[in-house]
């Protein structure tokens, strides 16, 4: 069977990492098995739907890596809901109704009263109700009739689900004013798309029973589906209010790596431990929907970060070399800096240890003078230092913290850094010894 999945965002607000890490597992999903992934632009809210937000989809996706197969607008394509609409009409499988929104919540308030489940008790059907509601001009929004029975499928996720459509409220397919709702669309383009999975979250499942029933009566292949449990944050509550601060856009632009959101996604609610990968291939690979559990996977932005740390301590100078701060660069450069990055912006204030300025700190002038006049000759490599500091140790007596504390605060300022064995050899004799002496360099 050929595999072909879509990912369908409404263009209303920015990529969050929910839809990114729904997005991210049709595409694994696919390209695991040789499929396709499909973008849908769910455009078809024209009140709230943006180009600016549109384009930031597609920007966010390029970002992560995604790239689709194909793409399309659900605006342009309404041809294709109003034959679905009419062919439902035709079976007898979709119908008028006419009350407003204040009788509908009237009808919901009293069931809620008698603690029943608040489903549409089908008013519209009545042939007395609907004279009565078009006498007086009322114009109808538009129902599919869901048949009441059960409704089965083996989820790839969830194992097998049922759900009994008499427990739900027939959906409204099309409003008042003629505007499809997400329901038809979604299954019309589902068929005219070929799409075989339909991978989700987990708060469509009851969805998806209304939405086979559509396939069924639209004589499409119903797909294959898996629902997987949505994101949590630390303690289990749940992401709503978080999402501003949780964007594509507000992660990137705080200097995550792509790729360390890629591998968080796929990895959290899985069996997998969650470790960085450096491609998307390496991640499509290990893809299996059995290792997702039922679980929430919590998202925690801190460990998040320090997955990025770990992506750039494993990262091979080629992934990076033209990210690196201009005037300074080199493999052995980014094999010095890497193992103490958190985010690739750091590189640019380790490379300023090594071309400075540097105002050094000199904790023991003594010391600093007597390694200063040792300094051997160049050129060096990650051997001098070792060298170097064992001749400073014989002439002062110095050794431990209080041999190496006071050359690192000489050298770089700081109480912590970079190993000095790979940093020396590019800070440079001139510069170690301008250092040494006291003098910013």
């Amino acid at each position: 069977m050929s595999v072909t999945v879509r990912f369908a965002p409404s263009p209303t607000g920015l990529l969050h990492v929910g839809n990114a890490r729904t997005a991210l597992l049709n595409w694994l999903f696919a390209k695991k098995l040789g499929g396709r992934f499909l973008l849908r632009i769910d455009d078809t809210d024209a009140a709230r739907s943006t180009k600016a937000f549109e384009e930031a989809i597609y920007r966010d996706l390029d970002w992560l890596g995604l790239r689709h197969d194909g793409t399309d607008r659900q605006i342009n394509r309404l041809k294709y809901y109003s034959i679905a609409f009419y062919k439902l009409q035709a079976a007898g499988r979709i119908y008028p109704c006419y009350e407003t929104e204040a009788e509908l919540e009237r009808q919901r308030s009293l069931l809620a009263a008698r603690k029943l489940p608040p489903i549409y008790n089908r008013g519209s059907l009545d042939p007395a109700n609907k004279a009565k509601w078009e006498a007086e001009g009322r114009k109808p929004h538009w129902r599919f009739l869901l048949s009441r029975k059960k409704v089965s499928w083996t989820d790839m996720v969830r194992g097998p689900v049922e759900i009994d459509t008499a427990t739900m409220s027939d959906p409204v397919l099309v409003r008042a004013d003629g505007a499809f709702l997400y329901t038809l669309p979604s299954v019309a383009d589902d068929i005219d798309m070929a799409i075989s999975h339909v991978v989700r979250g987990e708060d469509h499942v009851t969805n998806t029973a209304a939405q086979i029933e559509i396939f069924e009566a639209l004589g499409g292949p119903v797909p294959k589906f898996a629902h997987f449990p949505l994101l949590v944050g630390a303690s289990g509550e749940a992401l709503s209010k978080r999402l501003g601060s949780l964007s594509l856009e507000q992660l990137r632009d705080d200097g995550l790596e792509p790729m360390a959101v890629a591998s968080y996604l796929a990895k959290i609610g899985t069996s997998d431990p969650v470790e960085p990968r450096l491609t998307l291939g390496e991640l499509a690979q290990e893809f299996d929907f059995a290792k997702i559990g039922r679980a929430p996977a919590h998202f925690v932005p801190e460990e998040l970060m320090a997955l990025n740390a770990k992506l750039l301590h494993v990262m091979p100078y080629n992934m990076v070399a033209n990210r690196l701060p201009s005037g300074i660069s080199g493999e052995a450069f980014w094999d010095a800096i890497k193992p103490n990055l958190t985010k690739i912006g750091d590189a640019a204030d380790m490379a300023r240890l090594i071309t400075g300025p540097v105002t050094p700190v000199i904790e023991d002038a003594v010391l600093a003078a007597k390694a200063a006049a040792l300094l051997p000759p160049e050129p060096w490599d990650q051997e001098t230092w070792g060298a170097w500091t064992k001749a400073v140790a014989a002439e002062t007596g110095a050794k431990g913290r209080g041999l190496f504390h006071p050359l690192r605060l000489a050298l770089t300022a700081q109480e912590h850094g970079p190993e000095l064995k790979k940093l020396l050899p590019l800070i440079g004799r001139d510069r170690s010894l301008a250092r040494l002496e006291g003098k910013t360099a």
